[in-house]
């Protein structure tokens, strides 16, 4: 899954996400990338962005996801996308969440586009009550 502008890769992030898909997320990341997983939890390195993305995607996530701005500086882009979340707990709980990203992609030698910086917790994730 390759990303052809940077708009392009928070698209393809929301469609592997929702797909479930590992391997297709993993394609978006740079291998010395970091993410951010929750509060203080900080993952650099494919392996370790592996594992953090692993364990979120037991949440069974359904994201929502709108690209509102996108600022590119040569081969940077820094993409600021508003987000909301549902899923399930370890404990079975239904969770929701929402936030808006701060993440930056780099333009690849190939003129593809992958993270090295994958924060979502850019202004701060807000945890919601599910309606029931």
């Amino acid at each position: 899954m390759t990303a052809r502008t940077p708009e392009e890769v928070h698209q393809r992030w929301l469609q592997a996400i929702n797909d479930g898909d590992l391997d297709a997320l993993m394609g978006l990341y740079e291998p010395e990338a970091t993410g951010v997983f929750g509060p203080g939890q900080v993952a650099t390195g494919l392996a370790a962005i592996r594992e953090g993305n692993q364990q979120f995607l037991a949440l069974r996530p359904r994201f929502e996801l709108r690209v509102a701005q996108v600022l590119v500086a040569g081969d940077l882009a820094l993409l600021l996308s508003p987000w909301s979340m549902t899923g399930t707990g370890p404990d079975g709980a239904e969770l929701a969440s929402r936030g808006t990203t701060s993440d930056v992609v780099r333009r690849q030698p190939d003129g593809t586009w992958r993270f090295i910086i994958d924060n979502p917790l850019g202004s701060g994730a807000v945890a919601e009550t599910p309606q029931r």
